[in-house]
């Protein structure tokens, strides 16, 4: 590809400081949260949304920092050899799957070399040859879970805020527009989620629409319907949970009674009504409308149930075999004491338990613990036990003293990676190994650092569970050394 050794570019803008155009940059690399990385003429590192690391492009700038500037493509001079055409009309406007327009083959090359640049930058441990990344089958319509909101003051396009006509229905199903709380792009079709996943939210809106039933307005905190939740299982098995924000019993009734009829394969139908600030249902009252209220999940003969609430890799699939890797990675010979940290509804403790002599997992939310509780007896598992609180505060010596000491240590923390405490803990434990599997490799190479003293990373291999976005999990082989 032709580099262009000279690039310039004119100033623009208010005290011509505040916008730039740099001309003819090449795209470098891809940066962190989806965005692609460039240099420009004075060196500062140029953040770039929507394009690909090979095209050669004009950038104006709309934020200038000290290290570096936020700016868009406005022209395009050469295209990368890895961009591909989006198949989505909402590319580029919704936020999400930031990486469409790039080669899947190119999507899987960045997210390794995330990782290892986390490990060895932050990290600065002696690591192993690298797994190749394991990519996902299903590139589209591979997620369980979806979340949209409403509202009746839509997201217009550039070409509906110049246009004089009469715009209409302004009412929105969709996604938030990024870093705007309170604008809502409508979606017509999102190919994260199989179908009837746009078949329902479509046809709630069309019926929301004819019926004049209030959407949200979340500045004025007004209107009946809030939000709109769907979860799919690999068992065909579907939830369908909507917020509504106003208590209207007539006409909540009118839509959900609707919506069972219009697709009676809903397995789940359920609402609740939240009138607070915010729309987190985590500390909500939730109803059952229809059905049962939780969906079933399968994977190696084992059934988890999911309820509205519950934590659930939203990858199907490709949890499944994230789950076969740490399992792998664990060497389990059936004598052993597993310890699964961060269990959450217990999944892994359950996937793993058949090659192990007794797992203890341990989570800090109640509600999950009683659906680990209920999975295992649903399950016929006698070898597993769960236990609630704060794992810096339970996982303490009185407690291995009562449930034995881990010949393995399984942690899957949330983002924010594992508290000093827990750290400590396992040093002090020091079991013979422990497998990390993490969604933040950046947290997972800080706490990697913490254990190097009496820890040897053995084996490191990335799972893809997000295609079209820069998000990659991770799973790590510790040794005691």
């Amino acid at each position: 590809m032709k580099k262009f050794t000279n690039p310039y570019f004119c100033a623009m803008g208010r005290k011509n400081t505040d916008k730039v155009v740099f001309h003819q940059i090449q795209v470098l690399d891809a940066g962190a949260k989806g965005v692609s990385v460039a240099k420009a003429p004075d060196g500062k590192v140029i953040f770039i949304p929507n394009v690909v690391p090979g095209d050669v492009v004009d950038v104006q700038t709309f934020k200038k920092r000290k290290a570096y500037y936020e700016g868009k493509a406005v022209k395009f001079h050469e295209l990368s050899e890895h961009r591909i055409e989006p198949i989505c009309d909402h590319f580029g406007v919704c936020g999400g799957c930031k990486w469409q327009n790039m080669k899947y083959s190119q999507q899987l090359y960045y997210k390794q070399n995330e990782v290892k640049n986390h490990l060895q930058r932050i990290g600065k441990v002696e690591l192993p040859e690298f797994e190749t990344i394991l990519g996902s089958e299903k590139q589209f319509f591979y997620r369980n879970k979806m979340e949209f909101s409403f509202s009746n003051a839509r997201w217009l396009t550039e070409k509906e805020i110049e246009s004089t006509e009469d715009l209409g229905n302004r009412n929105a199903l969709g996604f938030h527009i990024p870093k705007m709380w309170d604008k809502i792009l409508d979606i017509q079709k999102c190919y994260l989620q199989e179908d009837p996943s746009n078949a329902i939210r479509n046809e709630i809106r069309d019926f929301a629409n004819a019926n004049n039933l209030a959407f949200f307005n979340p500045r004025e905190q007004s209107g009946l319907l809030r939000t709109f939740m769907i979860r799919t299982a690999s068992t065909g098995e579907i939830m369908v949970l909507i917020q509504f924000y106003e208590n209207d019993k007539k006409d909540r009734e009118l839509l959900l009674d609707h919506l069972y009829e219009k697709f009676p394969q809903i397995t789940s139908l359920q609402y609740v009504v939240n009138s607070k600030q915010n729309d987190t249902i985590y500390d909500q009252d939730i109803k059952l409308y229809k059905g049962r209220d939780y969906i079933l999940e399968e994977m190696e003969g084992l059934k988890f149930s999911i309820n509205a609430k519950s934590f659930y890799q939203t990858n199907s699939d490709q949890a499944y075999e994230l789950y076969k890797i740490t399992r792998d990675f664990a060497g389990l010979s059936g004598n052993e004491t597993v310890y699964d940290l961060y269990t959450g509804t217990g999944t892994i403790a359950q996937f793993v338990s058949k090659k192990a002599k007794k797992v203890i997992g341990v989570e800090s939310v109640p509600e999950a613990i009683l659906d680990a509780k209920a999975n295992a007896e649903r399950n016929n598992i006698t070898n597993c036990e769960f236990f609630v609180g704060d794992m810096k505060v339970v996982f303490n010596e009185s407690f291995i003293a009562e449930h034995g000491k881990p010949d393995v240590i399984i942690t899957d923390p949330p983002r924010d990676g594992m508290h000093a405490a827990v750290i400590d803990q396992i040093l002090k434990i020091a079991p013979k190994k422990v497998v990390y599997v993490s969604c933040n490799s950046a947290t997972q190479a800080r706490d990697l650092a913490l254990m190097d003293e009496k820890y040897k990373v053995t084996r490191v291999r990335p799972v893809d569970m997000f295609p079209q976005t820069h998000h990659v999990e991770n799973v790590v082989l510790l040794e005691l050394r």
